[in-house]
């Protein structure tokens, strides 16, 4: 998608070189996938306390494998 858009040249500048790229669209789609990225991991963790998940991994593995001894007979 063609998009036109105003950045300030130094900001401009300091994204080219922060994110090493040989060009301009690699460097805004560079900073774009960070910044999605970083807003995903800080909505899971302000998730943090209002989950209740229980550690029962082991005991659901443990009835995996069971269910697949049973049908394999």
């Amino acid at each position: 998608m063609r998009t036109t858009i105003n950045i300030d040249d130094d900001v401009f500048n300091e994204l080219m070189q922060i994110t090493d790229s040989t060009s301009r669209a690699k460097a805004i789609q560079a900073a774009i996938y960070e910044y999605i990225e970083i807003k995903r991991k800080r909505q899971l963790l302000a998730l943090r306390g209002n989950l209740n998940i229980t550690n029962n991994w082991q005991r659901l593995r443990q009835q995996e494998v069971l269910e697949e001894v049973d049908t394999n007979d």
